[in-house]
């Protein structure tokens, strides 16, 4: 999960992640949280040295920046701090500013409730899911058959292809995808839920697309559907 990772191995997507969970929750709140969350995410992107894991900038910048006085600096800067998303890591001196960290922890923590606001499969992402090639079992009743070839369409036939390679994962992800129509190169499938279309598209398409081609080497684009 993102939380668990130190910000200098933060990448590029990753940070990008963190500002959309910070972008979305300050849009589920109020005028003064959607402010906050603004005027935060532009400094974070205006000024923060992610390699370092330090944002380090005087309060004249920020109000600069933000376009108000260096008073509504202090006060929302204090805000920040109090809700632990910013951490002093070292207190400005005469000639010095003050240097802060992000707590990535506290800041996902915080904007959690609104992951599935933006998809489920940022939801996903945010809550830890394997990357590509370590995927999780999904609970099944029963054995699952192998699929038939009664129909000969390509994608019988491309699963036919997985289930060889993988048993496992065709029970616990494939053999629910339906055909559901083609349109020149494009095969378009079918996921019995959001959750399942979602994670067969962050983490299975590839693998699919793979299967496709070999058995029809027209196909040029897979795509899901709920």
């Amino acid at each position: 999960m993102l939380s668990q990772q130190n910000a200098k191995a933060t990448s590029a997507s990753q940070k990008y992640d963190v500002l959309t969970a910070l972008g979305a929750h300050a849009l589920a709140g109020g005028k003064t949280q959607m402010r906050l969350g603004l005027r935060f995410i532009t400094l974070i992107t205006a000024r923060y040295n992610w390699a370092r894991n330090e944002l380090a900038v005087g309060q004249r910048e920020i109000a600069r920046l933000w376009s108000v006085d260096e008073r509504t600096v202090k006060r929302e800067m204090a805000k920040l701090r109090a809700l632990g998303w910013l951490v002093v890591k070292r207190q400005g001196t005469r000639g010095r500013v003050t240097e802060y960290r992000i707590d990535l922890p506290q800041v996902l923590e915080a904007t959690r409730g609104e992951w599935t606001h933006v998809g489920p499969d940022f939801d996903l992402r945010m809550q830890g899911a394997p990357e590509h090639g370590t995927v999780i079992p999904l609970p099944i009743k029963g054995s699952v058959p192998p699929p038939s070839l009664d129909d000969e369409c390509e994608w019988s036939l491309a699963q036919t292809l997985l289930h060889t390679e993988d048993p496992g994962l065709y029970g616990s992800w494939l053999h629910a995808l339906e055909r559901s129509d083609r349109a020149g190169g494009r095969l378009t499938l079918r996921a019995p839920s959001r959750f399942h279309g979602a994670y067969v598209q962050t983490h299975l398409l590839t693998r699919i697309l793979a299967a496709c081609r070999t058995v029809d080497a027209s196909i040029s684009e897979v795509t899901i559907r709920v």
